[in-house]
């Protein structure tokens, strides 16, 4: 069956949703960045990303319903699904992932674990589940190894990222981009506009951990000055900077895709006009996010 643009839009728009329900890296490196709670901004994420979610599904069910000739054959689906069943094997992987994340997350939302231990904890229910699954001694050392690859580069990041943000401080810089952000409007709305088009655009040309070394230290001491709560403006920035990985004509996410499916069918410009639905939806929530701050703030308020 030939790719499908709703099929393409969907993988590309739901790789939002990996970066904005916890745990999530961009969330940490933003706590990191701006000096917020780490767990706060966990628990901040779980109701937009749930709403994120419910939005995704509602529209694919839509789209499914008025167009059921775009999601394939049922039947077939059935049928390769009771030849090929789920094996235990993959019961308790599924199962242990679970368990480690209510742990992990309700740990830190109860207040029982600072999101340090929750991190020392998931390790330990991890070789675990590893245990479980009769994982090798090479496959534990193969899981550290890949495991240092993605973490080391990151920890240079954030070093050299906290010695830009005292760079920034102590120049003065901060000071001036936010006094050219008030002299054109001293709305908080309209400074948040703004930040959110710079976003978009650099969404376009940069991931998401170089958007948010680039421009936090920057946007955010001028975001707390504006009067806007620190929660909603991290999940308004990650929306609009996911959001941006969307946009045309250099979405990352897009040609990431685009990368990974062999069809010569699925042509970019396909992709990019099925990814749209999403990008609408993402900017939506950055709006009600923005005029219903609570949104982000109301779950944390209630942790312990």
């Amino acid at each position: 069956m030939p790719c499908e643009k709703s099929g393409l839009g969907s993988i590309a728009g739901s790789a939002a949703l990996g970066m904005l329900i916890p745990p999530s890296i961009l969330l940490i490196v933003w706590g990191v960045i701006a000096g917020e709670s780490i767990g706060r901004l966990f628990v901040a994420g779980v109701v937009p990303g749930l709403m994120l979610a419910c939005m995704f599904f509602l529209f694919l069910l839509i789209y499914a319903y008025l167009k059921p000739e775009k999601f394939g054959d049922s039947e077939k689906g059935s049928a390769a699904q009771v030849k090929n069943p789920i094996t235990r094997h993959e019961i308790t992987g599924a199962s242990g992932l679970i368990i480690l994340i209510i742990l992990v997350l309700g740990g830190i939302w109860s207040g029982f674990f600072t999101p340090t231990e929750a991190a020392g904890v998931g390790v330990l229910l991890a070789i675990i589940v590893g245990l479980v699954k009769r994982m090798s001694l090479k496959d534990f050392a193969a899981a550290v190894l890949n495991t240092g690859r993605v973490s080391a580069p990151l920890l240079f990041l954030l070093i050299t990222a906290q010695m830009y943000s005292r760079l920034l401080a102590n120049g003065g810089i901060i000071d001036v981009i936010g006094q050219l952000f008030f002299g054109i409007s001293e709305s908080p709305y309209l400074v948040l506009a703004i930040m959110v088009v710079i976003w978009l655009l650099l969404g376009m040309f940069l991931d998401s951990v170089s958007i948010i070394l680039l421009t936090v230290p920057i946007f955010s001491p001028i975001a707390l000055s504006a009067g806007i709560d620190p929660l909603a403006f991290a999940i308004i920035g990650i929306l609009a900077i996911e959001a941006g990985l969307l946009t045309p004509p250099f979405g990352m996410c897009v040609y990431t895709v685009k990368g990974a499916v062999t069809d010569p069918e699925a042509t970019l410009a396909k992709i990019f006009t099925g990814a749209i639905p999403y990008w609408i939806m993402l900017l939506s929530l950055v709006l009600i996010v923005a005029i219903f701050p609570t949104i982000a703030s109301w779950l944390p308020a209630k942790m312990l």
